[in-house]
C-alpha cells in the first residue's frame, strides 16, 4: 500500500501537540479519514492529551469534517486530555455555532489565547 502524505502538520510545544491543516479546503472524504486517522494516533500516543487544532489555513470544512473533530473531542476527553480549537475563519464558526458546537469546543481567537488555556 502506498504512503499517502500527511494531511496535516505537528508541532509539539510546552507539551501541547499544536495541529495545522495542509489543506485550505477540508472537503475530500479520504482526506477527512487520513485526518482522523491521524488526529487519533497523536490523541492515542498520549496519556492525557493536550492538543490544539489551529484552523488558520482553512477556508471551508464539510460536516464529515465536523463529525470528525466530535469524534476526536470524545477520544481526548475519553484520556483525561483537553482539546482546543483555534483560528477559525468567521464563515467556518458560524457553522459551529448553528449546529451548537461552539458549546461542545473550547474555541479561541488565536493559538496563543489557546495555548493559554491550557491547565
Amino acid at each position: 500500500m502506498a504512503s499517502t502524505a500527511s494531511r496535516i502538520r505537528v508541532l509539539e510545544q510546552e507539551g501541547v501537540m499544536r495541529v495545522e491543516f495542509i489543506d485550505r479546503n477540508i472537503l475530500d472524504e479520504a482526506n477527512i479519514q487520513q485526518i482522523g486517522d491521524e488526529l487519533s494516533r497523536i490523541v492515542d500516543s498520549q496519556p492525557e492529551p493536550k492538543v490544539l487544532i489551529s484552523f488558520e489555513n482553512v477556508d471551508h470544512l464539510s460536516s464529515a469534517a465536523l463529525g470528525t473533530l466530535i469524534t476526536i473531542n470524545n477520544k481526548v476527553r475519553g484520556r483525561n486530555g483537553q482539546l482546543r480549537l483555534s483560528d477559525i475563519d468567521p464563515q467556518i464558526y458560524e457553522v459551529f455555532v448553528i449546529t451548537k458546537l461552539n458549546k461542545l469546543f473550547q474555541i479561541h481567537d488565536n493559538a496563543d489565547q489557546a495555548m493559554a488555556s491550557f491547565s
